[in-house]
């Protein structure tokens, strides 16, 4: 359906997430991997992340907004899509970047999990301790 339209893009990353997100001209679909919105997401919670770029930039219902995201979890996942959302949005209208930049939306959460160091059983916890 959307093959031939043209369309603005975006990738976004959270975490071990990696969304791209294509943006086209429409009356506010979202889809994900192939299923919409309230089928991939149950929570109220994720879907208003994923709705955020839109609400701060007053483009509700003006998009149909098709996601390829990977990894993670669904939490994570619903940052990269919002980071790669607000992204796209960027390559539709550079005057929204004041906007989006106030509410954080730009700006890749550089927050991953920390690696296992070797001698321990995580990355910081030790072996247990026997006195005897």
């Amino acid at each position: 359906m959307y093959e031939t339209k043209p369309f603005f893009y975006g990738t976004g990353r959270r975490k071990s997430s990696v969304a791209r997100v294509r943006v086209y001209n429409g009356t506010g679909k979202i889809t994900i991997n192939g299923r919409d919105i309230d089928e991939y997401f149950g929570l109220e919670t994720l879907k208003l992340i994923v709705n955020q770029p839109l609400e701060v930039t007053e483009t509700t219902g003006k998009f149909d907004i098709v996601v390829n995201v990977t990894g993670g979890g669904v939490t994570g996942q619903a940052g990269a899509i919002r980071h790669g959302l607000a992204r796209a949005l960027l390559q539709f209208n550079e005057e929204l970047r004041p906007s989006l930049k106030k509410a954080g939306l730009l700006t890749r959460d550089p927050r991953m999990k920390e690696r296992k160091k070797y001698g321990l059983k995580g990355a910081r916890r030790a072996p247990q301790f026997s006195k005897r």
